[in-house]
């Protein structure tokens, strides 16, 4: 009897053994099958987002850069692309960093306190050490968005009466507080919004890193999403890519038409799926100052319920201008502004810089939302920190309150008129640069149809790199911007341009002229696109290159 239970024991023993065995087995298997699953997904909401040809082209790329960066470790090869990266680098700093006997550097505080008159003269000494751009001259894309210096003084004073404030304490600076809400209220109305919600920022880059932090935390709160993605056009501010990567939000690049300059819309289609939290679209971008088809965009994202961010930081104060003043119907099928603030179903937000075309003091934006609803996700709040309840509308904590003071004065000095008059000159000496470049320089071409305060321009003849001709600009003493993809040239027209715009036109005919007859491909835009291109490993070398920029930006 005892050998029997014994038996049946280990027979127990055996098959429990076995059982668990068998489950444990399972659950592996079960495992294997969801982690491949999940990345089998993953693959094909890439493939999706990006068609076949684009992740071909990545994987291509990849592999290039990898063997590419194989052969850079051969001592000899890596000696001799190090002496020209650090040759390359030393004239960066060259370009930055004042040097010589007289150069006076200020490595540590002054024993004792200096007055006024040597701080002015220091200061004047210091202006004087390299040769800046001029700006004052108008050669200059965008950069400076001088009113002029009546706007100026009254920005001063605006900023010396509220020097200290912070809007952080708006129980010690009321009038701070209700002027940053009156800015938001102002922009609301003027994007057709009255009963929306904003806050303002620093600038474009944080405005739209806020849009990327809030459409995440909505998606994450309402959908229960975790692995959040947006979708851009190539063509979209880097800011986008920025906040995607502080964020941890999946970015896909979305081509554009070659003609219009405007994102494809079937393809941002094909990329939407139920990890998507938010498209873009710019009215207008900063390449070449095109529009998307805000209205486009706008039905998907009705349709899907997701996000739509208008970026209007370049637009600003000139796109919501163009429609009073006339202007946004085009001259001859050209020119032409599409629908694109907050009357358009399916916009949710609107980034618009004040410190642009706004001439508010620089670091001052503001950011945009159809409901305070949406707005509150924006937002940080600790209840629980032991310095008390700490809440944030934006990224920073103190801000400048002198900045929104100086920023309301300015909207309240220039008004509607005032903006509606500065539109009217800025637009039309954007377009006389246009046609000018359409008609009378056969060599060169316009991208898309830009509507507003930005032409670009690319080479059509065999023998002229228009990145040469930029080169060949910057010697007549304009600072332009060189684009990529196609390669091209920007000018950000300003209130400083109007001034120069025969003088710019003749001055490009003339370079075109010499670029074509005599090229010496070793201009700063033709050196840097041309290691961008090189190889596989072009944009990484132009990446560290980019980071020695930003290193000689903080040496003493």
């Amino acid at each position: 009897m005892a050998t029997a239970v014994s038996t049946r024991n280990k027979a127990r023993d055996i098959a429990s053994l076995l059982l668990t065995q068998f489950n444990f087995n399972n659950a592996k298997t079960a495992l294997f099958v969801y982690v491949v699953l999940n990345y089998v997904l993953k693959a094909k909401r890439h493939l999706r987002a990006r068609g076949i040809s684009t992740t071909g082209s990545e994987l291509y790329t990849c592999i290039s850069k990898y063997v590419i960066g194989l052969f850079l470790r051969v001592p000899s090869t890596k000696a001799k692309v190090e002496s020209q990266m650090n040759q390359a680098k030393l004239d960066i700093e060259n370009k930055l960093v004042p040097k010589g006997v007289d150069v006076v550097r200020h490595l540590a505080l002054p024993e004792e306190g200096k007055s006024l008159e040597w701080i002015l003269a220091e200061m004047d000494k210091m202006d004087n050490e390299m040769e800046g751009a001029g700006w004052k001259q108008g050669k200059i894309s965008g950069a400076v968005y001088h009113g002029g210096d009546e706007l100026e003084d009254v920005i001063v004073k605006a900023y010396k009466r509220y020097c200290v404030s912070n809007p952080l304490h708006p129980d010690v600076f009321p009038a701070i507080r209700k002027m940053e809400a009156e800015i938001v209220a102002m922009c609301l109305k003027m994007y057709n919004h009255p009963d929306g919600a904003g806050t303002m920022t620093s600038g474009g880059t944080e405005s739209i890193v806020m849009a990327v932090k809030t459409y995440r935390d909505w998606a994450r709160a309402t959908k229960g999403i975790t692995e959040p993605e947006l979708i851009v056009p190539t063509s979209g501010h880097a800011a986008f890519d920025k906040g995607a990567a502080y964020m941890g939000v999946k970015v896909h690049t979305i081509p554009v038409d070659r003609v219009t300059r405007r994102v494809d819309i079937k393809r941002v289609k094909r990329a939407i799926n139920s990890n998507t939290i938010l498209l873009v679209g710019s009215t207008i971008n900063f390449p070449d100052g095109n529009q998307d088809d805000i209205p486009a965009l706008g039905e998907l994202a009705a349709k899907y319920n997701i996000g739509l961010h208008v970026d209007c930081c370049l637009g600003s104060f000139i796109v919501p201008f163009l429609e009073k003043t006339g202007l946004a119907e085009g001259e001859s099928g050209k020119f032409k502004l599409l629908p694109f603030d907050f009357r358009v179903k399916g916009v949710t937000s609107i980034s618009c810089d004040t410190h642009k075309y706004g001439f508010a003091p620089k670091g001052t934006s503001v950011i945009m939302y159809r409901d305070a609803e949406l707005r509150k996700f924006q937002y940080y709040v600790n209840p629980t920190w032991t310095g008390g309840v700490y809440a944030s509308p934006s990224l920073s904590g103190s801000r400048p309150g002198a900045l929104i003071a100086g920023t309301w004065a300015v909207l309240q000095h220039i008004g509607t008129e005032g903006y509606a008059d500065s539109c009217r000159k800025i637009v039309a000496a954007t377009r006389t640069i246009a046609k000018a470049i359409t008609t009378s320089i056969p060599e060169l071409y316009v991208l898309g149809d830009p509507p507003a305060s930005v032409v670009a321009f690319a080479s059509k003849h065999p023998k002229v790199n228009v990145l040469e001709v930029g080169d060949l600009m910057a010697k007549r003493g304009w600072h332009l911007n060189a684009i990529a993809n196609p390669a091209a040239v920007h000018i950000a027209c300003t209130r400083l341009t109007l001034q120069v715009v025969d003088q710019f036109i003749a001055d490009l005919k003339d370079a075109v002229k010499e670029a074509k007859v005599a090229p010496s491909g070793k201009g700063t835009m033709v050196s840097l696109y041309g290691l961008g291109n090189s190889s596989a490993v072009g944009p990484s070398l132009v990446g560290e290159l980019a980071t020695a920029f930003l290193d000689a930006l903080y040496k003493a």
